[in-house]
């Protein structure tokens, strides 16, 4: 998901039903946008922190008073959060609006920055076949030693 370069997310899940088991249908949590919502709000609160604008966190909603409801999740936090109407006694608080504006830091702004291998895209045809090659060692190299 992406957003005019202002925000970002890529989610990315494993089709090893072995290591990891993703359940999105859940009581609380029933529709899997919310999830890509949720950590693109992320990204907007990490750039908002990096220009240092005041706001809660995003998984402060029972703080709030905000809680995930069966049908909707936690719709009402993220539209409150999203427009700055969040009520507090001091006013209402949320994502600043310029937020939806402002670019996220580039790598160069971090002093120690580090790209995680495991979580590359491939960029061309020969990096998407050497994923390839290799998922299939991997695969060959979990079968033979189970």
């Amino acid at each position: 998901m992406d957003y005019y370069g202002i925000g970002f997310s890529n989610i990315r899940l494993p089709n090893s039903t072995k290591s990891y088991i993703y359940k999105y249908n859940t009581k609380s949590n029933t529709f899997p946008e919310e999830v890509l919502l949720h950590e693109f709000l992320h990204s907007l609160e990490r750039t908002a922190e990096e220009y240092g604008f005041e706001r809660p966190e995003l998984h402060d909603y029972e703080k709030y008073g905000y809680k995930n409801e069966n049908l909707i999740g936690q719709k009402k936090w993220y539209t409150d959060y999203m427009n700055k109407n969040i009520s507090t006694s001091n006013g209402k608080i949320g994502l600043p609006k310029e937020i939806f504006i402002l670019k996220p830091a580039k790598n160069s702004n971090f002093k120690y920055s580090n790209t995680i291998k495991e979580f590359k895209q491939p960029e061309n045809i020969i990096e998407e076949i050497k994923e390839l090659f290799n998922n299939l060692i991997n695969r060959f190299t979990i079968k033979q030693t189970t």
